[in-house]
């Protein structure tokens, strides 16, 4: 089993930043892909970034692409996603989530666990 629980959201004006974080417990982290997901009201929930197993590769949804960072830590068992030049369609409620199969699974929309979510509101 594994338990994510994220934090950062809020609320913040358009071109500025934020950086979320999702804390693991359970399992070791190394072992499981991990990524975030978001889900704006209204729209069912996306994709938005992964990193691997090893954390040598990294994924990223084309809307996000060049603005957002998927670092993590895993002496911490934490990872982050960082978000630059937020837009407001960039709000929504984030998640954090695992995949035991792999970053490509994430990529699918498919993931082993999730978090309850962070809410990250950005101002026009």
């Amino acid at each position: 089993q594994v338990q994510l629980v994220e934090s950062g959201g809020g609320l913040v004006q358009a071109g500025g930043s934020l950086r979320l974080s999702c804390a693991a417990s359970g399992r070791t982290f190394s072992g499981y892909a991990m990524g975030w997901f978001r889900q704006a009201p209204g729209k069912e929930r996306e994709f938005v970034s992964a990193i691997s197993r090893s954390g040598s590769f990294t994924y990223y949804a084309d809307s996000v692409k060049g603005r957002f960072t998927i670092p993590s830590d895993n002496a911490k068992n934490t990872m982050y996603l960082q978000m630059n030049s937020l837009k407001h369609e960039d709000t929504a409620v984030y998640y954090c989530a695992t995949s035991v199969v792999g970053a490509t699974a994430l990529t699918g929309g498919r993931a082993d666990y999730w978090g309850p979510g962070t809410q990250v509101t950005v101002s026009s």
